[in-house]
């Protein structure tokens, strides 16, 4: 297991969770830096390199609109402390990443602490189209891949047809330069970062009072300009109770 806590949560997130309720953030607020960058990087790049095949997924159909997210996030590095030069970026932990357009989710899980989901819309309903996700809550890349909102909330108890319509109706309504956030609290047994669990699988849920680890999702929609995907943004942090 490894151990990465952080000392408190951010002062906006220390309220009561927001379920399924969301707020207006600042157009470039989708992506942010703490004091658990280095850590947290280091067991994203040992998952990228040992099980890559469950942190990381495109479909081909996708690649520009994952170029596009890359792009739009190189150009908010400067401002949180990277050094981009060309196609070489020196992060705020002193390591150098090549950027690569082949693989721009690949570079994104190299570059910064959220895990990046690309949403799509198909028809009536935003599908998951492309992903890196090494810090998974509860829940597996592989059983969500290609698959619309309501099937990838499958089997959460709370997430109705109402619900979902709810949901459906944030993804179409986010605006660029407009993005919106929520966040969510979960108590965990331990700190591991990486928890995927399979649908039929179901983890034991501690009392809140008993919990030694609360987890908290800062979750960001941000529509892209050129593509319309709609990228989740997820930066996790993990506060010793």
């Amino acid at each position: 297991m490894t151990v990465i806590v952080q000392s408190a949560l951010p002062p906006e997130m220390q309220g009561a969770p927001r379920l399924p309720g969301t707020g207006p953030a600042d157009a470039h607020d989708w992506l942010r830096v703490d004091e658990a960058y280095g850590a947290q990087m280091q067991r994203r790049l040992e998952l990228l390199k040992t099980r890559k095949d469950e942190v990381l997924w495109l479909d081909p159909s996708a690649q520009q609109a994952a170029c596009e997210v890359l792009d739009q996030a190189l150009g908010l590095l400067p401002g949180l402390g990277f050094d981009v030069n060309g196609d070489v970026v020196r992060c705020p932990d002193g390591r150098d990443v090549v950027v690569r357009r082949d693989a721009p989710l690949h570079t994104l899980g190299q570059l910064v602490q959220e895990d990046i989901c690309l949403m799509r819309k198909e028809g009536e309903a935003h599908v998951l189209v492309g992903a890196v996700l090494c810090f998974p809550a509860s829940w597996r890349l592989a059983e969500k891949a290609g698959k619309p909102l309501i099937d990838i909330h499958v089997p959460v108890e709370e997430y109705d047809s109402q619900l979902a319509k709810r949901v459906q109706r944030l993804f179409d309504g986010v605006r660029v330069g407009q993005p919106l956030w929520r966040f969510n609290k979960l108590w965990y047994e331990d700190a591991e970062l990486f928890q995927p669990r399979g649908v039929g699988i179901r983890r034991i849920v501690p009392e809140e009072q008993a919990a030694p680890f609360t987890r908290s999702e800062r979750q960001c929609l941000v529509r892209m300009p050129v593509s319309d995907v709609v990228v989740f943004s997820i930066h996790t942090y993990v506060i010793k109770n």
